[in-house]
Order: structure tokens, then C-alpha cells, then sequence
């Protein structure tokens, strides 16, 4: 049997380099539109088809990781995704551009309902590993945004997405190597064995329906939008990629920590008194953002990452806690197709909101949006917890 730890920590990579790869191209946009002679408006919609197909393609993965084997479709995870971002940096016109990133989009759709699967499938602590793996992917983003910027700037950006391939390639080999297929562990759940009365399932299932769909889709385009609205309202700061790359790393960072903090409430707390909190204070964020720059678009910056991140780790709780080991890669699938096509459309609107009014409309604009995920919130129903013995 594979040692839990060793699965989880390759899981936590995969979590990495997931989000890393998906937002290579966010940060490397701002160099590749002179070099390819297109305006951002116009050149990052290219990435609208590898965002559908981030979505589109977990269902049919997190079938095939319960009906065939969750190890398998991660080795053709790293495989897949690191063939894919060599390929994107071979490019030579935009619609090769989008059909390799649509490439990226088609493995990077693997993580979330496997990978996932496989981390609560073998998580002692259900809030405290999800928390953990969430800590994880919040680095991948942050790390693509300050490393892409780098490379950019001393090796091109075809380098950008080069380097990253080959060493998503190097590190599935290893994951081949140390991890054998195996059948789900018969664990118990993870977890506080925290439930809602039958009844009220109703009110989880809207209250996820309505939190993923809007905080999906706000997460994308914020992600996507963040490094050139540094390098619109940070003047001062932002002379260069790598600068650009660097502040947006810094805000990241109190995003992984709020998963981390976020987790371990999980544990302690019912998700309603963590939810609620952040689903008021995240399109307050959003509002107030619209009309700053500067060190005061940072600081309110930090929020809204803090509160987006956090609203993923509430999000994968409810799917963890509710759902069996047999049907949890196809709940977490259902979810994450749900999430990430919501969120495939935002790469366009991001453009267009840009080009009609800048980042101030599109910021107020999803902040209007996001007044479903506190509706989620208010519907969540409380949870039933049964008293825990004292340890002995």
C-alpha cells in the first residue's frame, strides 16, 4: 500500500503545477502581444478554449479516475501538461497559441477531481489537508506569476513555457515511480463527522451551486486580470515583467496563508461560521478596489486574494464532507466542471470589461456578481455535530 504522506505530498506538487501552468500565459500576455504584434484585448481570448476545456473536461476524468485508476490519470496528468507547455512555447502564430493552450486546459482538467479524490481519500484531517493542498496551488499561482515574469525578461517568453514542461515531466516520472495503482483505502471519512439534516440538502446543494458558479468565475478573471492591473495602477513600482511578477507573488502569498488558517477552522468550527465572513467581505473587496491605485490597490488587493482562496477551501470542505469515497472524484468532477466552465468565460469578458471601461467596471462588475456567493452563504443550513470524546 502506498504511504499516505508520499501520495498526498505528490498531490500537493500536482496541485503546484496545475495552477502554475494554467497561468503561465496571464503573466507571459504582456510580453507576447508586442512580439506577436496583437494587443492584449485581442490575444488573450486565445486562452478562453484551454479555460472551457479546464471545466469541460472533469466529468469525463473524474469517471475515469473512479472507473480505472486515480494513479494512472495522474501520471497522464504530469505527462500530458508538461508535453503541452513545451509545445506552447513552439508556437509561431495565435491560433496554434490557442490549440496549444487549449492542450494545457485538457490535462490541467485532470487535478481537481482526481487529484483531490486522492488527497481526501487518504487525509486524516479533512479540513487541515485540504487547507494544506490549497496552501500548495495558491503557490503554483503565485509562483507562475514572479518565475514567468523572470524568464520573460533574461530568456524569452517561448522559455516560459518551455522550462516549466520539461520539469512537470521530470517530476511525473518520479510520481510513476514511487506511487503504485491501488484500490480506494477503506478509511474512515476524514474529518469532523459534522452533518445536515437530510432535509436541508437541498440548501448545501444550491448554496454550492450558487458559491461555485460566482466565485469560479471571479477567481479566473481575477487571476488572469491581476498582473496587468498591477501594471496599470502600480506605475511606481511596476517598471518591468519581473517586478509585475513579483508584487502579484506577495499578494499570493496571503492567499496561501488564509487556506492554511481557513483549513484548520474547518476542523474547529461549523462551515456556515467560516463561510459567511468572507462571502460578505469578498464583493465589498471587489467594489472598493475599483477606485484605487497604488499602495492602497495592494493592500485591498491582498484582501480579495485572502477571500477568493479561502472560498476554495470552503467549497472543496462541503464536497469532502458530503459525499462517499466511491463517488467523490465524480462529485468533486460535477464541481470543478461547474467551477472552471463558469470561469472559462470570464478570460473574454475579462477583455471586453477592460476595453469598455477598465479594470474599475470589471471590478464593480464582479463585485455585483458575487452578491450570489452571500446568498449561498445565508441558505448554507447549520450543521449537526456530535459531541467529541476528550482524547485519553
Amino acid at each position: 500500500m502506498n504511504n499516505p504522506k508520499t501520495v498526498i505530498g505528490f498531490i500537493n506538487g500536482a496541485h503546484f503545477i496545475d495552477h502554475y501552468a494554467m497561468l503561465v500565459f496571464a503573466a507571459a500576455v504582456i510580453v507576447m502581444g508586442p512580439a506577436l504584434n496583437m494587443p492584449y484585448g485581442e490575444l488573450l481570448p486565445y486562452a478562453t478554449p484551454g479555460f472551457v476545456a479546464f471545466g469541460a473536461g472533469a466529468l469525463l476524468n473524474g469517471w475515469l479516475g473512479d472507473r480505472w485508476s486515480r494513479r494512472h490519470m495522474m501520471a497522464v496528468f504530469f505527462l500530458g501538461i508538461g508535453a503541452a507547455e513545451i509545445a506552447t512555447g513552439f508556437v509561431q502564430s495565435p491560433v496554434q497559441l490557442g490549440i496549444a493552450l487549449f492542450a494545457i486546459g485538457i490535462f490541467a482538467s485532470i487535478y481537481h477531481p482526481v487529484g483531490t479524490a486522492m488527497l481526501v481519500a487518504h487525509a486524516d484531517k479533512l479540513g487541515r489537508e485540504v487547507g494544506i493542498n490549497g496552501v500548495w496551488g495558491n503557490l503554483g499561482v503565485a509562483s507562475s506569476a514572479v518565475v514567468t515574469g523572470a524568464i520573460c525578461q533574461w530568456a524569452g517568453w517561448r522559455a516560459a513555457f518551455v522550462v516549466p514542461g520539461l520539469a512537470t515531466i521530470a517530476f511525473g516520472l518520479v510520481f510513476m515511480a514511487k506511487i503504485r495503482h491501488e484500490a480506494a483505502p477503506a478509511r474512515k471519512q476524514a474529518g469532523s463527522p459534522a452533518r445536515v439534516a437530510k432535509e436541508a440538502m437541498w440548501r448545501v446543494v444550491a448554496s454550492l451551486v450558487f458559491t461555485i458558479v460566482a466565485s469560479s468565475t471571479t477567481f479566473n478573471a481575477i487571476t488572469v486580470a491581476l498582473p496587468k492591473m498591477f501594471a496599470e495602477r502600480l506605475d511606481m513600482f511596476a517598471f518591468q515583467p519581473a517586478t509585475i511578477g513579483l508584487i502579484a507573488s506577495g499578494v499570493y502569498v496571503f492567499g496561501a496563508l488564509t487556506q492554511y488558517t481557513v483549513g484548520n477552522l474547518i476542523d474547529r468550527h461549523s462551515l456556515r461560521a467560516v463561510f459567511l465572513p468572507m462571502a460578505v467581505a469578498f464583493p465589498l473587496l471587489l467594489w472598493t478596489a475599483a477606485g484605487l491605485s497604488g499602495v492602497a490597490f495592494i493592500a485591498v488587493a491582498i484582501g480579495i486574494v485572502a477571500a477568493m482562496f479561502g472560498l476554495v477551501t470552503v467549497n472543496d470542505a462541503m464536497v469532502g464532507k458530503y459525499t462517499s469515497d466511491e463517488w467523490r472524484a465524480r462529485a468533486f468532477a460535477v464541481r470543478y466542471f461547474l467551477g472552471f466552465t463558469a470561469a472559462g468565460a470570464s478570460v473574454g469578458l475579462v477583455a471586453w470589461l477592460h476595453d469598455t471601461g477598465g479594470f474599475g467596471v470589471m471590478l464593480q462588475s464582479f463585485a455585483t456578481f458575487c452578491l450570489l456567493i452571500v446568498a449561498g452563504a445565508l441558505i448554507f443550513p447549520p450543521e449537526h455535530r456530535p459531541a467529541v470524546q476528550p482524547a485519553e
